[in-house]
């Protein structure tokens, strides 16, 4: 089989992307997750608690959940639905955590659950903090 034909062979066997139908699916959950985070962050407001401290309780009201709802089955549900839209917002990355962890829950709590918690989210992690402390050196260098 040639290059050619064999080009020709998968085009026919893909399935057709529908980019359009997935890009709203994806701008609406995400924005939905959004907007639900600047509810809770609202409200957090509404009862006089400080702007630094509404947005750190804000976040990690967000990664609960979207940790409890994962832990649920409720989150994947919503992400087959939404597909990318779901994996930006701060649930994606408490999904990413929770997920791996209850895959490998039948092996035990130490051997399964927590060590494969960060399976995927470890080497963001990773980056992360990696990235920042490269930002702080080069802030404290250069701050002129």
């Amino acid at each position: 089989m040639t290059n050619k034909e064999y080009r020709e062979y998968v085009k026919m066997k893909s399935p057709n992307s529908k980019l359009g139908a997935n890009l709203v699916k994806a701008f609406i959950s995400g924005g939905l997750i959004c907007t639900i985070g600047q509810g809770i962050l609202n409200l957090y407001k509404y009862f006089n608690i400080s702007g630094e401290t509404a947005l750190i309780a804000t976040s990690v009201t967000m990664v609960f959940l979207g940790a409890a709802f994962t832990g649920l089955g409720l989150y994947d549900r919503f992400a087959k639905f939404g597909g990318a839209g779901t994996l930006v917002p701060i649930t994606g990355f408490a999904n990413s955590i929770v997920s791996p962890a209850l895959e490998y829950k039948s092996e035990g709590f130490v051997a399964g659950m927590s060590t494969k918690m960060f399976v995927i989210a470890g080497p963001v992690l990773v980056f992360g903090l990696t990235a920042s402390v490269i930002y702080g050196l080069f802030y404290v260098l250069f701050r002129g």
